[in-house]
């Protein structure tokens, strides 16, 4: 299996994306200055928010599927948003394009997109399915746990370019583009997009993709904030997102995976109409069974109350994911390393972590991770307690 990411385009960039296969988002006129250097001029809010969206870049691997949701504009008599597909990543991870004047089509774009992915076809249809039918209509819909939640608590809070959706949301997604073109699909790999029919057609002229491909490294920015006691949360996501399940961290894989595959990655995951997310969660494989992880994220020491928020992500789990797709889930907290662990202050966290566990005695039992700087490289240890 795959994770499914679905951006955010407008009539102007999607003939633009059809026309030369790339997803990309943006943050105005930002650029990057931190990438594989250890300093930023840019105001913390501003630095967080970049890290957040090389966090959503990042999580993409070759094969996974992207929608494009094209949002509503009526002056030009789009008057609901629609989602398009389907197509796939071509290459792991996306790479920086930094906002300046050599920007690949920034002119014909006419904004910014700093993070880009490298697309081709997979199933691509020539009608999108609206927002209506996707998010709102019920007709097919048992329970609503079956709902594309991920869509939409994304509609509620916005500001976010790039969406993954869990497998089940995926499927429900696919089969209403496949039902909506009654499963036709464009024999091509030429796309471009007609804004009176609405709809993806076959695109006569071949356009290569030729702009910059700067791989993304936001390791030395993050050491450096470690080094120096500042927070450093956002970038230990975007870390653990870029390097999971691909054998750059060996400790990384073997704590948080125990080096079973992948099928499903998500970073930010919502689990709530307030601000309640999961830092990281990923859908393992075990033999014929899977487990959920959700993956809580410190930038320091572990504490007594992170058991709290863990709760609210187990609590959504059983309702809204497990349901839909059968797992075992695994709650995980990765924390700074607590090297003196005879005060009384860590048996508190042991002893918030038993509680937790005997309340939680459906899931597996929490996971403990360590982690500190040794040799310029992030080591992460499971604690057992």
């Amino acid at each position: 299996m795959a994770t499914t990411h679905v951006f955010i385009v407008d009539t102007k960039t999607f003939i633009i994306h059809l026309e030369y296969l790339f997803a990309g988002t943006g943050a105005g006129d930002k650029i990057v200055d931190f990438n594989n250097c250890i300093t930023t001029d840019l105001p913390h809010t501003t630095e967080n928010n970049l890290v957040s969206m090389i966090a959503d870049s990042q999580r993409i691997r070759k094969d996974d599927f992207v929608i494009f949701y094209l949002q509503q504009n009526s002056r030009q008599c789009v008057y609901e948003g629609k989602f398009y597909g389907i197509f796939k990543a071509k290459e792991n991870l996306s790479f920086l394009d930094n906002n300046n004047q050599l920007q690949y089509l920034k002119n014909e774009l006419v904004k910014s997109l700093t993070f880009r992915t490298l697309l081709e076809p997979y199933q691509v249809f020539p009608k999108g399915v609206t927002e209506w039918e996707a998010l709102d209509e019920i007709k097919l819909i048992q329970s609503p746990n079956q709902m594309l939640w991920s869509l939409i608590y994304r509609k509620l809070k916005g500001n976010r370019g790039n969406t993954m959706i869990t497998i089940y949301e995926s499927e429900r997604l696919f089969k209403l583009l496949r039902d909506k073109n009654s499963r036709r699909t464009l024999n091509s790999n030429r796309f471009t997009y007609d804004i009176d029919t609405q709809e993806i057609i076959v695109n006569h002229q071949r356009n290569n993709y030729a702009g910059r491909k700067e791989a993304i490294n936001i390791f030395p920015r993050l050491e450096n904030k470690y080094i120096n006691y500042r927070a450093f949360e956002s970038h230990l996501q975007a870390y653990i997102v870029q390097n999971i399940g691909r054998g750059i961290n060996q400790t990384l894989d073997a704590c948080l995976l125990g080096n079973l595959p992948i099928e499903w990655l998500g970073n930010e995951v919502s689990c709530g109409v307030g601000m309640q997310r999961i830092d990281v969660a990923c859908s393992l494989v075990k033999d014929s069974s899977r487990i959920i992880s959700a993956i809580e994220l410190k930038a320091v020491e572990a504490n007594p109350n992170n058991i709290n928020q863990l709760q609210r992500y187990v609590d959504w789990l059983e309702q809204y994911y497990i349901p839909n797709r059968i797992s075992d889930i695994q709650p995980v907290l990765v924390s700074k390393k607590i090297h003196d662990k005879s005060l009384t202050y860590y048996k508190d966290i042991i002893d918030s972590f038993n509680t937790f566990n005997t309340r939680n005695h459906k899931c597996v039992p929490l996971k403990y991770i360590e982690y500190e700087l040794a040799n310029h490289v992030l080591v992460f240890c499971e604690v057992q307690y």
